[in-house]
């Protein structure tokens, strides 16, 4: 029996008394970014736009949404802004939203508040819905439209709420903006808590490669700035050193397929991520953001069918944030490598 859909549910207020935001923009990027989806059948999108409080409550109740994104002002403590009958200002208080949320929780998975200083609403609504994002000071318009268009870029991939929001914090850092780290995720369960998508799609396990016969044609792969030839020694610019075992393993992949080359890769990242938390060459801050983006290749490249535009997008900027730190940027050339080697095995 096919799943339901995921119903989203986008709330938005922009207030007549209050500055003129794009929400029309911000709601349309999210729009696109599903309906490119291959899995845009396993999502419901429902807008509603100029809330009110009763609409705010009565919509809850109509369509059990498992997201939950409000666009629009806040007010910090003041609380966000909704509309009154009139179209101006009304500020929706702190608790009483935390307590509807509470009275929701059963099907609510998560909440985005895209809205200048929602942080404080998010930790409010956190102590019953495990995973919310607020926003720690104001956030720019084009940064907030570019945030959510990229979360749910993620999200409709089927990668997990902590996944969607490392990527879309990581491609504001692409794109030079410097309000990254505006948004804040508070998740109870990180990584391990993946969209119900996950389990709407039938799960289909990646079919091994036969060994190309050594007659066929050279095929070519790239990631990042690397392109790896069929034929070739893929190793042959990489530099002894390391764990040994790992080095073994990448020898013993020469002959093997393509799920083997993505092991090998797999335990370089975690060896790395390791080596990355334990290191004091780099600031608290580098640290933290070059995890996180190992995180997100690892589960990247756990999918099924790896996006390869979206490996290749987080690659190169893993090898940017380690490109001044040797011992860092080689475990990253050989992951590429690797990665690309895979990929040429299945094209």
């Amino acid at each position: 029996m096919p799943k339901s859909p995921i119903k989203i549910l986008i709330l938005t207020a922009n207030p007549s008394n209050t500055e003129r935001l794009h929400l029309d923009q911000e709601v349309r990027g999210i729009e696109d970014e599903l309906l490119r989806s291959q899995s845009r059948d396993s999502f419901e999108m429902i807008s509603k736009w100029a809330v009110r409080v009763d609409d705010l409550s009565r919509a809850m109740l109509d369509y059990n949404p498992a997201i939950v994104h409000f666009s629009g002002h806040g007010g910090g403590e003041e609380g966000l802004a909704l509309e009154d009958d009139d179209g101006k200002l009304q500020l929706v208080q702190t608790e009483p939203l935390a307590k509807l949320f509470k009275l929701t929780r059963n099907t609510i998975k998560c909440v985005i508040l895209n809205a200048c200083y929602s942080q404080v609403q998010a930790v409010a609504i956190h102590q019953h819905i495990d995973c919310v994002i607020g926003m720690n000071r104001a956030i720019g318009d084009k940064a907030a439209i570019q945030f959510s268009s990229k979360f749910y870029q993620a999200l409709a991939k089927g990668c997990s709420f902590q996944y969607a929001y490392d990527f879309a914090c990581t491609v504001l850092d692409l794109s030079g903006s410097n309000e990254s780290t505006t948004p804040t995720l508070l998740n109870r369960n990180e990584a391990e808590n993946p969209l119900a998508i996950a389990t709407s799609i039938p799960e289909t396990q990646p079919v091994k490669p036969e060994p190309l016969p050594k007659h066929q044609s050279q095929q070519s792969q790239s990631i990042g700035n690397i392109t790896i030839s069929g034929s070739n020694n893929p190793f042959a610019v990489i530099q002894s050193g390391g764990d040994v075992t790992l080095s073994q393993k990448i020898s013993q992949t020469t002959g093997g397929n393509a799920l083997d080359d993505l092991e090998v890769a797999l335990s370089l990242l975690g060896k790395l991520k390791q080596d990355v938390a334990a290191t004091e060459t780099l600031s608290a801050f580098v640290r933290k953001d070059t995890e996180s983006k190992i995180s997100m290749l690892q589960e990247a490249l756990q999918q099924p069918k790896p996006d390869h535009s979206f490996v290749n997008e987080v690659m190169e900027a893993l090898k940017q944030a380690l490109s001044g730190v040797l011992t860092f940027a080689e475990p990253v050339t050989q992951v590429a490598t690797l990665v690309a080697k895979a990929w040429a095995r299945v094209s």
